[in-house]
C-alpha cells in the first residue's frame, strides 16, 4: 500500500510539472507569435494571441496545433484618407500547421471580422451628413440611417439650392443599403428619399448620399468581404484558406 502511495504521489507530482510545463511552452509561443503578427501585419500594437487545445507540447512535436485565436482592441484604417478606428479585430485560425524549422504556420481555415462605429463612418461621410443605426428591422436588411440638414448636406457636396435654399431649412432621414464591394470599397445607395416638392432635387439628393468608400490599411491576410448593420456600427467579416500566420 505503502508503494502505491508513493507511485500515486508521484504520478500527481510529475503530471502537474507536465502541465506547469505546458502552460509556460504555450504562453512562450504566444508571445512569440504576437510580436511576429504585429511585425508581419505592420501593426502599431502587439495582438493578444490564443493557442488553443492542450497539451501544446504534443501539438509542437507533431507540427500542427489545433487552432490559433488573434484579437486586437483596434487598428487605425483610413476611409477616403480620413482614419477610422476598426475595432473587435478578430482571426480564428484552424488547422495551423508549422513548417520544419518552425519559423513559418499555415493556417487551413481562417474566419476573420472587425467593427467601424457610426461615428466614425460619419466622420467619412458626405459633409453634413450622420450615419446611424437604422433600428433592427432595416438593419436586417443592410441599412443604414443617413441624416441632417438637408442644406447643410446639398451645400457640403458643393450644389447651389439657389433660389430653393429659404425652404431647404429642414432636417431630413434617409436609409441606405450598405455593402462590401471588392478591394474593401464601402458602397452607400440610398433606398428610400422624404417626399420634397422641389423640382430636381430628389435627383441632386441622391447624388451626395450615394457614394463609395474605400477603405485601406485593413488587417490581412483574411479578406474581409462581407458587411452587416449592427447596433454599434457596420461588422465586416470574410473568411480565407491557406491563410500565412507568420513568416
Amino acid at each position: 500500500m505503502r508503494a502505491l502511495r508513493i507511485s500515486l504521489i508521484t504520478a500527481v507530482v510529475l503530471g502537474g510539472l507536465f502541465v506547469a510545463a505546458d502552460r509556460v511552452a504555450v504562453n512562450m509561443a504566444e508571445s512569440e507569435v504576437a510580436e511576429r503578427v504585429k511585425t508581419s501585419q505592420g501593426l502599431a500594437r502587439t495582438p493578444d494571441v490564443s493557442i488553443n487545445g492542450f497539451p501544446f507540447l504534443t501539438q509542437v512535436a507533431g507540427k500542427k496545433l489545433d487552432g490559433v485565436d488573434v484579437t486586437l482592441k483596434s487598428v487605425t484604417a483610413s476611409a477616403d484618407g480620413r482614419p477610422v478606428n476598426i475595432t473587435d479585430v478578430r482571426a480564428e485560425l484552424g488547422d495551423v500547421k508549422i513548417n520544419s524549422d518552425f519559423s513559418s504556420a499555415v493556417a487551413g481555415t481562417a474566419d476573420g471580422s472587425g467593427r467601424i462605429s457610426y461615428e466614425d463612418l460619419t466622420r467619412a461621410a458626405p459633409r453634413g451628413a450622420t450615419i446611424g443605426y437604422a433600428g433592427p428591422e432595416r438593419a436586417a436588411k443592410g441599412q443604414v440611417k443617413v441624416s441632417g440638414s438637408l442644406l447643410d448636406v446639398l451645400k457640403g457636396a458643393g450644389k447651389d439650392p439657389g433660389r430653393f435654399e429659404s425652404l431647404l431649412k429642414q432636417d431630413v432621414t434617409v436609409y441606405s443599403s450598405v455593402e462590401l464591394r471588392e478591394g474593401g470599397t464601402v458602397r452607400l445607395r440610398t433606398e428610400t428619399l422624404p417626399g420634397l416638392s422641389v423640382p430636381g432635387l430628389d435627383g441632386m439628393l441622391r447624388d451626395v448620399l450615394d457614394y463609395d468608400l474605400k477603405l485601406t490599411g485593413l488587417p490581412k491576410p483574411v479578406t474581409l468581404d462581407r458587411v452587416t448593420a449592427e447596433e454599434e456600427g457596420l461588422k465586416f467579416s470574410g473568411a480565407g484558406r491557406g491563410v500565412s500566420l507568420v513568416g
